[in-house]
């Protein structure tokens, strides 16, 4: 889900996890600290990744509902955007056809009194 208006399909590899190639190693002279894991990186791996699994998945579905629902709010939209213009459309209609009703029997009024007249 990028935007209301943008939906972009995207493919996300869960597992296995991507290693990272190409890290160099610090040279011994670099005062770096130095860090120590406990329990063991393993342990910790170990600890971390279904709640990994488990908020990307949880994030793919508040995106998946995210796209749906501003595809249904579009789709309800351009819906009623079509019903406002033939609600118009059939109004202008329906105003014509009574504007050439109440014509034709002004003219028929005219027509009955102009006979009316010339009868005397």
């Amino acid at each position: 889900f990028v935007s209301m208006l943008v939906q972009e399909p995207e493919v996300v590899r869960l597992l296995p996890l991507e290693v990272v190639e190409g890290i160099v190693a610090p040279e011994e002279d670099d005062l770096l600290p130095l860090y120590d894991f406990e329990p063991e990186a393993s342990v910790v791996l170990d600890a971390l990744l279904p709640v990994y699994i488990e908020s990307r998945l949880f994030n793919a579905m508040l995106q998946s509902a995210a796209a749906k629902h501003a595809a249904t709010q579009k789709a309800m939209k351009s819906a009623s955007d079509n019903a406002d213009k033939l609600i118009k459309d059939y109004t202008r209609l329906a105003n014509n056809a009574r504007q050439s009703e109440i014509t034709q029997q002004i003219s028929e009024i005219v027509g009955g009194a102009d006979a009316l007249g010339s009868v005397k």
